[in-house]
Formats: structure tokens, sequence, C-alpha cells
């Protein structure tokens, strides 16, 4: 696929599965122009990158369709200066994606050959700001805490409390929580105490320990 054609898909994909869906934020919108979704699928699944679908990367895990990566950073309300944590890295789409918007992210991916195949993807795409670590993160990060913004990627039937402690003071974290089908939450951090707003429901695979 040509830059040119990633250029038309894109804007369609940005018209018809978010704008038509709800995503105002004109910077998230801008950061899915200057990602091409493409370099980060399966070669054989490259003419359907574009499509409102998430899509087989391998050993039992997905990239997200676009509308929910869209859903999850608008939810975030990343800033320019935040220090982002993800966890389950998958492909780094989503690390790709946070990264027009913020400073720094640490994407954390319990499969090896997933989290190579994020360094190669986010390098083919010429992002630079994104550090891929190759870990269980069910716990976090602990190494660079506290994080602005936290990301899950992967469902977590209940938030682990060492991922709490990891986000800063008016610090929001994003998740899928629950088992089938999940629901989305942002929960904020202030004065200590953990607040939830509930968004709608999602199914990701499952955080894997």
């Amino acid at each position: 696929m040509n830059s040119a054609e990633a250029d038309l898909k894109i804007e369609r994909m940005i018209q018809t599965q978010l704008i038509n869906r709800d995503i105002r934020d004109p910077r998230v919108i801008d950061a899915f122009r200057k990602v091409k979704r493409h370099l980060f699928v399966r070669p054989e699944d490259i003419d359907y990158a574009y499509e409102d679908t998430p899509l087989s990367i391998g050993f039992g895990q997905t990239i997200s369709q676009p509308y929910m990566v869209a859903k999850i950073t608008e939810t975030a309300r990343i800033e320019d200066s935040d220090k982002v944590l993800e966890i389950g890295a998958g492909s780094g789409y989503q690390a790709a994606i946070a990264a027009q918007l913020c400073k720094k992210v640490y994407a954390v991916e319990v499969i090896r050959e997933l989290a190579e195949f994020a360094e190669n993807n986010l390098k083919k795409a010429g992002i630079n700001n994104v550090e891929v670590i190759t870990k269980s993160g069910f716990h976090g990060y602990p190494e660079y805490s506290p994080y602005d913004r936290i990301i899950l990627s992967a469902a977590a039937e209940q938030i682990p409390e060492k991922l709490f402690e990891q986000l800063k003071e008016n610090g929001i974290m994003v998740a899928p929580v629950g088992t089938y089908p999940q629901t989305l939450y942002r929960f904020t951090k202030q004065n200590g105490r953990i607040s939830k707003e509930r968004f709608l429901n999602c199914v990701f695979v499952p955080l894997v320990r």
C-alpha cells in the first residue's frame, strides 16, 4: 500500500469510524492522520487495515478496531508533557497513537514475539518516543513510575492495586474491566483516592499475567 492510498483510507476511516461515532478531540483525530495503521498489522491483513474491525496479530492477541483506540485515547485526556504507561502493547498501534500526544510512552508486552513486532512497527513508522518493554505488565512497570496516564489495552477482571500506586496524583487510567463483555472505565486519582467513570461496553483479550 503506497502512502497516497493509505492517506485516502485514513481520511475515510477518520470520518466514518471516528467523527461519525462521537470522537471530537482534534488532537486525537490528528494523531490518527499521522499514524498509518497498515504498518501495525500482519502482511496478510494489510487490505483490511483501515476497516472498522479488530485484527489478529497472532498468539491469541489482536490490534483493536480504530474506534476503540480513539475512544481510549480521547478518554485518557493525554497532555503534551505526559509520561504514559501502556499495558499490553500488542503490535504497537495504541502506543503509536498515544506517542503523538505526549512526551514518552512505555509500552509493556509479555509476549516476546509481539514486543519485537511492536518495536519493528514503531521503527517503520518513524516513532522514537516509545520504549517497548518485554515483561508481564500485570503489576505495571514501577521503574519509571509514577505515570501521568496509564492505558490498559487488555482486560482485567479487577485492576491490580499496584497499577493505581504507579499513577500520579491527578493522573488518569483508562481500562476495560470485567470478563465478557467488559466495561471501559476512566479512573482518576485525586488526593490519593480513586474515582471512576463508566463509558461503554467493549470486548478485549484478557490481561496476561
